[in-house]
């Protein structure tokens, strides 16, 4: 008869147990889902240039008279060694 008993205390221990995680987890969940995100400053494109046949960074740059830096501040995941034709490069933003 003692080990029914014990048994019957371990499960139900073992339910009390994942019911609270189950409150914790959710508890938790609610905090994070109901959370507005915080939007980091950033930049704006205002305006696009189509990539030609051999144009380059440096000459796109040159052409709508931005320095190199400001135009790769504008396009910041762009890689320079794989323009392709028909890419679209910002040439003009402005901060959020």
């Amino acid at each position: 008869m003692a080990r029914i008993t014990i048994h019957k205390s371990t499960t139900f221990f073992n339910l009390v147990s994942i019911i609270f995680f189950v409150l914790m987890v959710s508890v938790v969940e609610s905090r994070v889902v109901g959370r507005v995100p915080q939007r980091k400053p950033g930049l704006v494109c205002e305006k696009v240039v189509g990539v030609k046949s051999g144009d380059t960074c440096f000459a796109i740059a040159q052409q709508f008279k931005l320095t190199i830096e400001d135009f790769r501040f504008i396009n910041p995941n762009l890689n320079c060694k794989a323009l392709f034709i028909n890419q679209w490069l910002c040439i003009a933003g402005k901060s959020t």
